[in-house]
């Protein structure tokens, strides 16, 4: 389990056993609030990534029976949201291929109004971002990559621009992005896939919490609406 906090610089990692939670580690290098935290997938290798306020993200990773470490800027004026890609690349799942090694991607999103890919880059040992997808007139407050692993790759950003943006590529053409704008009457704060990655959960300051999926038009329809 792993905590992160609007302190300046607190993150902390927790292993649970007979019944106890013990602290096993700090990471007390950022500079300002740590507003979200994200473990990768499990075939990856035991990675979490962190979003702060100082505008920087950073990967630690445990390996070898210790901890280690990457930080990097981001966005500029704060990341907001970070979530990871699936290990495995789109169009695996459907491929009589052999699947490839484990893919290390994620996704941010920054109150600069961006929403960008990163990649680990092997030869350089760090990741790099790839990828600045715009399209938000307003601060960026969630991304959530689709683990679904189907010929096509999606990530939902919310904005304070009361919309949502779904980005699409497909496997052939996987550095393409584009998106489809869901308008809302409110501002957005979360974005979240159902585990078979086909249908998305947005909430705002509406109170509400409502349900999209893609139809066979290719386009995104409300099929349920939660209100408080």
């Amino acid at each position: 389990m792993a905590t992160f906090s609007h302190q300046p610089a607190t993150m902390e990692k927790y292993l649970s056993g007979e019944n106890k939670e013990a602290n096993v580690f700090d990471f007390a290098l950022h500079t300002a609030s740590v507003n979200i935290v994200s473990w990768a997938p499990h075939e990856t290798g035991c990675l979490l990534a962190c979003a702060s306020s100082d505008g920087s993200a950073s990967v630690l990773e445990f390996k070898d029976n210790s901890w280690t470490h990457q930080i990097f800027p981001a966005h500029g004026i704060g990341v907001n949201a970070v979530s990871w890609a699936p290990a495995l690349s789109p169009g695996s799942l459907v491929s009589s291929a052999a699947p490839g090694a484990a893919v290390r991607r994620f996704v941010t999103g920054g109150s600069d109004n961006l929403v960008k890919i990163w990649d680990w880059n092997p030869d350089l040992k760090t990741y790099s971002s790839t990828l600045a997808l715009q399209g938000h007139t307003d601060w960026v407050r969630d991304v959530a990559w689709s683990p679904t692993l189907l010929q096509k790759s999606y990530i939902a950003s919310a904005s304070q621009d009361k919309t949502v943006r779904i980005w699409t590529a497909d496997a052939g053409h996987p550095d393409e992005w584009k998106s489809e704008v869901l308008q809302f009457d409110a501002v957005l704060w979360r974005v979240s896939w159902s585990l078979s990655g086909n249908v998305l959960a947005v909430s705002g300051g509406d109170n509400q919490v409502s349900l999209w999926k893609e139809n066979l038009k290719g386009s995104w329809e409300c099929v349920k609406r939660i209100e408080e």
